[in-house]
């Protein structure tokens, strides 16, 4: 498929992102880091991996970090990585240990949610993730950001991305209120 995606969008700018350990994240590194290998041999310029969280949940700390790193180094200079916490099923200090952690083997984003569980992003985490990760890191809000003014409250608290079924909408609003 991404080979495919790179065919039909070659020349025109656009992205192409593949999610590595979808679902759950809870299969072996080295599967994680070659699923992202190959979604880049094929054409893919960001990752967005699952992180383990049945490791962060047993307090695995060093698997949660072995795993991110895997899938770090897999990636080619100039591929953004972004990685997926499933916010919703871990408690505040489990989200900030996985911040620190990605922030730590240098992801590019942490990203709240794979639209998989049962909740994607809220404004207290994504404040939470920006307070964590500081200044300079991504954070993406992903799942939930059904309207404007949605949008706006997790820009506010800290995304800088957001990932949207919504977009047209979101977009038709802005030109609206802007006079466009």
């Amino acid at each position: 498929m991404g080979r495919h995606c790179a065919r039909r969008l070659g020349g025109t700018g656009e992205k192409i992102c593949a999610v590595v350990g979808f679902p759950l994240g809870a299969m072996d590194s080295k599967a994680k880091a070659f699923e992202a290998r190959t979604a880049i041999a094929n054409g893919a310029s960001e990752i967005d991996m699952v992180m383990n969280a049945g490791a962060m949940k047993a307090k695995n700390f060093a698997l949660v970090r072995e795993d991110m790193l895997a899938v770090r180094r897999a990636c080619r200079p100039g591929i953004v990585l972004k990685v997926i916490l499933e916010t919703c099923i871990l408690t505040d200090e489990e989200k900030v240990l996985a911040c620190q952690i990605a922030k730590e083997v240098e992801a590019d984003f942490v990203k709240t949610s794979t639209g998989f569980s049962r909740a994607g992003a809220i404004v207290g985490d994504i404040a939470l993730m920006r307070k964590t990760v500081g200044p300079k890191m991504g954070v993406k809000a992903a799942g939930g950001v059904r309207s404007y003014e949605d949008a706006i409250a997790m820009i506010r608290a800290g995304a800088t991305r957001l990932g949207t079924g919504s977009g047209v909408l979101l977009v038709s609003r802005q030109k609206i209120e802007a006079g466009y």
